[in-house]
């Protein structure tokens, strides 16, 4: 039997790794690419309610929240703003919407939550106080994309029906931060709306996600995770999603969009806050992200040495074949999702993703901060 060199062992180990990533590709990302939305016999409209948490948010009221209170949504609705103990002009901003729209509910929080960190507190008071079943929840710095977010996120609910995930996506703005800023984003949710389509749904996020009132009552709401600073949103997601009962929205007018952190410092804080809970995934779902982080990161490296020391014909034509295909995908998926602009950067951002894992892998193990804002 011949020995393999270390030229053979490593072309293989990147033919491999390759053809786990076109799994990924194939399996999961194309069905956000190439996903078209099933029509309904019939367009039901549920009576919905808004929550939104605030904390020292005056500037982000003042310019967002009227994107929210101005949906064309004929049904009974309501807009439920929690001004979690703020101490800037919130409460006023607040009381002059509330007069312009009859909505709009304030519930003015003026005392901390003991033993419960982060979000949770504000936003389960939120929603006991919302009087409609149906659950809409967005943050004080994000607008919806359109006058029918409302109506496209309720539109996907049905008797079976408790969860609905959508995109919360970034502005455009110049300079390379932005671009790093919004593909990773955007890579975030090609994962976790590909994979609850795929029938294996692991988490939402906060910024545009929707559930059932029952649902949160039922699984006493955060309880189970109130020690955990963050996790209101994926956390509560992978403990109550099912592939029954959680839906997928992509659609542009669906969207909500909110100001990007600006600087280094305020993006690789706030990523590796939001990093500490894939600890606390079900086991299939550490598996499978793991799975997929593991062989994005050595792809690259793998590729060099390949070339390299191996016949370079072949090591291209297996690199040309996930840079083909990953490009049909995220092409369709982009543009589905309203990041058109960054497609003819891919490959580079798709590199620098290497880096990225370097600096926020140990946010795996780090010990979450307790503050939510």
């Amino acid at each position: 039997m011949p020995i393999l060199n270390w030229g053979e062992i490593i072309f293989y180990v990147f033919a491999a790794v390759s053809g786990i990533q076109l799994f990924y590709y194939s399996w999961f990302f194309a069905r956000v690419a190439f996903h078209r939305t099933k029509s309904k016999n019939g367009n039901l409209q549920h009576p919905v309610s808004v929550v939104i948490c605030a904390r020292d948010e005056d500037e982000n009221l003042a310019r967002n929240l009227p994107g929210v209170l101005v949906q064309k949504y004929p049904t009974t609705h309501e807009v439920v703003v929690v001004n979690d103990n703020s101490v800037d002009d919130s409460k006023y901003i607040l009381q002059e919407l509330k007069k312009t729209f009859r909505s709009l509910h304030v519930v003015e929080l003026t005392q901390e939550a003991k033993l419960i960190s982060g979000k949770k507190y504000p936003l389960s008071v939120g929603i006991r106080e919302a009087k409609h079943e149906i659950l809409l929840l967005t943050d004080a710095d994000c607008v919806p994309a359109s006058e029918d977010w409302m109506h496209k996120m309720q539109d996907a609910y049905d008797e079976e029906t408790e969860i609905v995930l959508s995109y919360g996506a970034y502005h455009r703005k110049r300079g390379l931060l932005n671009k790093l800023v919004r593909f990773e984003t955007f890579h975030t949710a090609l994962q976790y709306l590909s994979y609850a389509l795929a029938g294996i749904p692991y988490m939402g996020v906060g910024r545009n996600l929707s559930y059932k009132k029952g649902l949160f009552l039922r699984n006493r709401g955060f309880s189970s995770i109130n020690h955990i600073p963050s996790g209101d949103d994926d956390l509560f997601i992978n403990r109550v999603a099912t592939k029954k009962n959680t839906r997928v929205v992509i659609d542009a007018e669906a969207i909500t969009r909110s100001i990007p952190k600006t600087t280094w410092t305020g993006w690789l804080r706030q990523k590796a806050r939001h990093y500490t809970t894939a600890k606390y995934y079900k086991p299939l779902h550490k598996f499978l992200l793991g799975l997929y982080f593991i062989t994005q990161f050595i792809y690259y490296p793998m590729a060099v040495l390949a070339i390299c020391l191996y016949d370079w014909r072949w090591s291209l034509g297996v690199f040309a074949l996930r840079f083909i295909w990953q490009g049909v995908v995220l092409y369709r998926s982009m543009r589905k999702l309203g990041e058109g602009d960054l497609w003819p950067w891919y490959l580079f951002l798709d590199m620098w993703m290497f880096f990225y894992y370097l600096i926020f892998a140990p946010a795996l193990w780090r010990r979450p901060t307790r503050s939510w804002n």
